[in-house]
């Protein structure tokens, strides 16, 4: 399994996020939903009826939303829809297939990185581990914190090994970076796991290898920043911040369509 089988393709999903998830009337979503009742706009062939205007609709949230190709892989080996039978099993699944598939997007991610060759066997046991409970009959009774544990040690060692020695002030991990004024900084090869650059102004910001896992990046200003062989970054990431056509990406992901220029 690559990085392109952990994109979602939602012609090959039974809609599945639009029925399993909740949502909350807010900025992101127009309509208060609960969990396992159909989104009014899910047509019956299962696609958006609103997916080229979901922003205007009030539906950002969906936009920002990826299950890494979770919603295909359960469909696919449900063999038949919650329409001509009980979903309530994949329902439940979807949330737990998706983190085991964001983990091996990481994986996959640090086995294209020639200069943590050392660590390639360790990577491919956890990856073939991994990939192995996403076959189960049932994938709920994962243990998701012990194989969260396992990778995240993995992670942490490919990141360390990527970004070299760092000073201290690179050492951002966790940091409160809401709206912060970032333009133009030289965060090259910086911690930046789990921080909160909600809002953040990273106009033209130096990201080359920055750990970037877990780093909220909703409404960041991007355009012009440079995030060139960032570690860990995700398409669900991407979509939520704000960039431009002079963003540069890492090429596993795609620029968003609501992005200027």
């Amino acid at each position: 399994m690559n990085r392109a089988d952990l994109r979602a393709d939602c012609g090959s999903c039974f809609g599945l996020c639009c029925v399993a998830l909740t949502f909350s009337r807010s900025a992101d979503f127009a309509i208060d939903k609960d969990a396992g009742e159909p989104c009014p706009n899910l047509k019956d062939d299962f696609r958006c009826g609103i997916h080229a205007e979901l922003r205007a609709e009030g539906f950002q949230g969906c936009t920002v939303y990826d299950c890494f190709g979770a919603g295909q892989k359960i469909s696919k080996l449900a063999g038949t829809s919650w329409r001509e039978g009980p979903g309530q099993k994949m329902f439940e699944a979807l949330p737990i297939m998706r983190q085991l598939h964001e983990l091996l997007w990481y994986l996959a991610e640090a086995l294209e990185r020639p200069e943590i060759e050392e660590l390639h066997p360790d990577l491919r046991t956890a990856r073939d581990r991994v990939e192995k409970l996403t076959r189960m009959p049932d994938v709920t009774t994962v243990d998701l914190p012990a194989e969260r544990g396992t990778v995240n040690d993995l992670l942490l060692r490919t990141s360390a090994l990527v970004r070299g020695k760092q000073s201290k002030k690179k050492e951002r991990r966790g940091a409160d970076l809401v709206g912060a004024r970032l333009r133009g900084v030289d965060l090259n090869s910086a911690d930046l796991r789990g921080a909160y650059l909600i809002a953040a102004d990273l106009r033209n910001a130096d990201l080359r290898k920055a750990d970037l896992i877990g780093a909220d990046l909703r409404d960041a200003n991007l355009e012009g920043a440079d995030l060139t062989g960032a570690l860990f970054l995700t398409q669900s990431q991407v979509n939520a911040a704000r960039g431009d056509v002079a963003t540069k990406l890492p090429p596993a992901l795609i620029r968003p369509s609501h992005w200027t220029g």
